[in-house]
């Protein structure tokens, strides 16, 4: 291979293009290299983004580790991983997947929302919201709080039978708590469309993002909002609750022929239109999932093993009536998680030397970390002092997961 070291390559006299290879050619960038634009250049193709991984996570709709089944709203993380929503008006709905998604855009799936039970006057503490939460310390390049701070743009596909105006805003909790809300207005009905919103920057007292594992920024949706959390649009509030949505907002409560579609969420670093927004970042479905994990990571289940007993993790008996078995997570996870299981008569057993234990329930150790999860018996049992054992599912409804969502 030649090498040529030069410091810079300029068009011969007269002329304004210098061209690399030919059609067709493979250009070759060394890992580690940076190609830096000066920031007035144009023609570089796709836009610039200062973040390597996209700041939202799963926002392609693809991965939906708790189940792909219909789901009742209340408030929490239903099925979609990192998607959490909350419904507490005096209505119903429901929240599922779909396959209706924009055309030409590789986008797997989209969150659909559906309202199956009216509520036409929307108390002022009353709303339905979908939000997802960014970790503080992936947010740090933003150095809100500080005259540097960067503005952020906002992008999805959405679509609904409701045309008119909705909003979308983010909530900011460490230091001083600030909201801002914006509109985007729906035009044609149920057609997807994509926004592009650009959120200023926070220079504000108070205003920066704590560089840890907590709870950074939440984003919202708010398809029906009260007048408690109803606030200027495109202004950091001061506030806790309130500014998360915007007066004159449609109702999405008010019919049961109500629908809503989100899917191809991207949030960017900087100032960007339609036309000069990056594309949405596509990852594998396993650097997708593992992301995932980070918060909710989901072990085992006898549903998805076709009904057949599995195996939870190998134990160890360190006396008569006591047991440990042993996972280490695919990646490490946000916080010391929580364990999520079914419980019941003859949920689990630990088998060993042909014979079973069975147990109600599980229990994580305090030797639990970040990277493993240590079991005992929720349950009394009689095992041997000494022996191994498999650790196994037992009911058709049994599962293993750990939680460590924001």
């Amino acid at each position: 291979m030649s090498t040529i070291e030069v410091n810079k390559i300029t068009p011969v006299s007269g002329g304004t293009t210098v061209q690399v290879g030919e059609s067709g050619d493979t250009i070759n960038i060394p890992a580690g290299a940076t190609i830096a634009n000066a920031g007035t250049s144009t023609g570089f193709g796709d836009s610039l983004r200062p973040n390597a991984q996209a700041l939202i996570i799963n926002g392609n709709m693809n991965v939906w580790q708790r189940s792909t089944s219909t789901v009742t709203m209340s408030d929490g993380y239903y099925n979609v991983d990192r998607f959490r929503g909350e419904e507490d008006t005096d209505g119903t709905a429901t929240w599922s997947r779909s396959t209706s998604v924009p055309d030409n855009t590789g986008l797997p799936y989209s969150l659909q929302v559906d309202c199956t039970g009216t509520d036409s006057s929307i108390g002022s503490s009353q709303q339905i919201n979908i939000q997802q939460t960014i970790e503080a310390q992936n947010l740090q390049l933003l150095k809100w709080g500080t005259s540097d701070a960067e503005k952020v743009t906002l992008a999805f596909w959405v679509k609904s039978n409701q045309t008119g105006q909705h909003s979308v805003s983010f909530r900011k909790l460490d230091n001083t708590a600030y909201n801002q809300p914006k509109t985007y207005t729906i035009n044609s009905a149920n057609t997807w469309e994509k926004k592009v919103l650009v959120f200023s920057a926070l220079t504000l007292s108070g205003g920066a993002i704590a560089n840890d594992n907590g709870d950074g920024l939440q984003l919202f949706w708010k398809l029906s909002a009260g007048s408690s959390y109803q606030g200027t649009a495109d202004t950091w509030t001061a506030t806790n609750q309130g500014a998360t949505a915007v007066s004159g907002d449609v109702n999405f409560m008010s019919s049961t022929d109500n629908n809503w579609y989100l899917t191809g969420v991207q949030l960017e670093v900087g100032e960007y239109t339609s036309s000069t927004i990056p594309p949405f970042q596509h990852e594998s479905y396993a650097n997708n999932l593992m992301r995932c994990q980070r918060y909710y990571y989901f072990h085992v289940s006898e549903a998805e093993n076709g009904g057949a007993d599995t195996t939870i993790s190998l134990t160890s008996q360190y006396n008569s009536s006591s047991m440990k078995g042993f996972i280490s997570f695919p990646t490490q996870m946000r916080a010391k998680p929580s364990l999520k299981q079914n419980t019941g008569s003859n949920m689990y057993r630990l088998y060993e030397s042909n014979s079973n234990a069975t147990m109600t329930s599980l229990t994580l150790s305090g030797e639990t970390t970040y990277n493993t999860a240590v079991f005992t018996a929720g349950s009394s049992i009689s095992v041997t002092q000494g022996s191994s054992g498999t650790l196994q599912t037992m009911d058709s409804t049994a599962f293993v997961a750990f939680d460590a969502e924001l």
